[in-house]
């Protein structure tokens, strides 16, 4: 796809986050939207009436069968992403996938053989890698502002009362606040210390079909010891913590995070703000873009490796459950 000025964008699901993500395509200069595909026609057309997107379509793999399309973002529940990935990257599509990209670590390495076999670009939605206020404290950290790294503190929940009919509570559907939002903070964790975390401690509580609401983890990550949690019980402080010997990084609602702050001890030495107009999910769009313009099978910033990593750190964490 050398040389070609625009990727032509899929969009698969028409949920809440594949709205906001064709909201922030305005702030994308690779990429259009060119196709849409739910299982309803009427949802996909009244998505593309809304986004001012060319093409509707019933079922999915109409739109993958399009010859027009370059890549597909696909936004439906966990447990389809294996399915959807596969015929996608079978149709000869590219693919950025919503997290988790699945609901294990075997299914997520079959996706990555598929996409090296078929020569096709293929990446986790882990859009807050992208973030120009992470990539800023990654960049303190790697210049020694903060000194030796000694702890990472991430956490991620927001209130959401028992329901077995809710998708996030099905078990069916993969549910449970682990996959759902306990992702973001082990993904943290793992952007800033690149090393697999071991000494594992899990304290978790189950809402009353099993799913679990309520997770606590301790564990290292080399070194660095980490303090990680995610809740359907209730909102928790949702930020995260870079220490150092020698100072911290604080980032407020660090999923989706436009600013950070460097302290050394209780003084504040230096602050980043993007001050975007978008929600953010642009700057991934954008590398993704690039990445297939470039014929990359992978992204460096977050490559198949890490996404098989995080399924992994995910079934460990599941198997010490308290039942």
């Amino acid at each position: 796809m050398k040389n070609k000025k625009n990727v032509r964008w899929g969009i698969v699901s028409t949920g809440r986050i594949a709205q906001q993500f064709c909201q922030d395509m305005a702030f994308v200069n690779n990429g259009e939207l060119a196709g849409v595909a739910a299982r309803k026609l009427a949802d996909a057309k009244q998505f593309a009436h809304k986004f001012n997107i060319e093409k509707a379509y019933q079922g999915y793999q109409a739109l993958f069968d399009d010859p027009t399309i370059d890549v597909v973002y696909i936004a439906t529940p966990h447990n389809f992403h294996y399915e959807n990935v596969r015929d996608a990257l079978m149709a000869g599509k590219s693919v950025l996938c919503e997290k988790p990209i699945t609901i294990s670590s075997d299914e997520s390495r079959k996706l990555s053989a598929l996409a090296h076999e078929k020569g096709l670009f293929l990446m986790e939605a882990m859009w807050t890698y992208f973030l120009p206020a992470i990539q800023k404290a990654k960049q303190w950290v790697e210049e020694g502002r903060i000194g030796e790294l000694k702890h990472i503190k991430a956490d991620f929940g927001y209130p959401l009362p028992y329901r077995a009919d809710l998708r996030e509570y099905d078990a069916e559907l993969a549910g449970g606040c682990l996959l759902e939002m306990g992702i973001y903070p082990l993904a943290i964790a793992q952007f800033f210390t690149d090393i697999p975390m071991d000494k594992l401690n899990v304290k978790s509580h189950l809402a009353p079909n099993g799913v679990e609401d309520d997770v606590v983890i301790l564990a290292d990550s080399g070194e660095v010891k980490l303090t990680l949690a995610t809740s359907f019980q209730c909102k928790l402080q949702n930020w995260a913590y870079i220490i150092g010997e020698k100072g911290y990084i604080a980032i407020p609602n660090f999923w989706r995070a436009d600013q950070c702050s460097l302290f050394v001890l209780d003084e504040e030495i230096d602050q980043f703000n993007d001050a975007r107009k978008s929600l953010g999910f642009n700057f991934e769009a954008e590398a993704v873009g690039e990445a297939v313009m470039n014929n990359q099978v992978e992204h460096a910033i977050v490559p198949h490796d890490v996404s098989g990593l995080l399924q992994e750190q995910m079934e460990r964490i599941k198997k010490l459950f308290t039942k």
